[in-house]
Order: structure tokens, then C-alpha cells, then sequence
């Protein structure tokens, strides 16, 4: 998370679920997460989750995105 002049910025992770809705979570955020039918609509609708999480929130604990990777695994 980044904020400059009363603005934010935050991580958002998107996946695609098993039925083709799209799932976005702010891990900065505990409890900040929503869905959409397409990426368009699931990024607007993480916007408005973002803006109620921050209501009252007075100390939001950053965390340095370092990336993704895939692991496989035997099991």
C-alpha cells in the first residue's frame, strides 16, 4: 500500500474461480475482498470494498509485494 495526498494505492489479487467469476482481495485489508462476473466489473467493485475498509481504519499495516510463483507439488 502507497499513499500519496489522500490518496492509496493497494495490491490487488485477482484469480478466476471454477465457475469463471473473477475474485479480488486487498491482503493489506483483512476481511477486503469481492467478485465479479468480469475483470472490469470485479475491479470497480474492489474500489468501493477498499474505500468501506478504510472507514475507521486509523493504521493500515503495509506489505511489500515480491511477486508470484507457481510450485508444483506431488501429492
Amino acid at each position: 500500500m502507497v499513499k500519496h495526498m489522500g490518496k492509496y494505492s493497494f495490491t490487488v489479487i485477482i484469480e478466476k474461480d471454477e465457475d469463471g467469476m473473477y475474485v479480488a482481495e486487498v491482503p493489506d485489508l483483512k476481511g477486503c475482498y469481492t467478485q465479479g462476473e468480469t475483470l472490469q466489473e470485479v475491479l470497480e467493485n474492489i474500489k468501493e470494498v477498499i474505500a468501506l475498509c478504510l472507514e475507521g481504519q486509523k493504521d493500515v499495516h503495509p506489505h511489500e509485494f515480491v511477486g508470484v510463483q507457481r510450485v508444483e507439488v506431488s501429492a
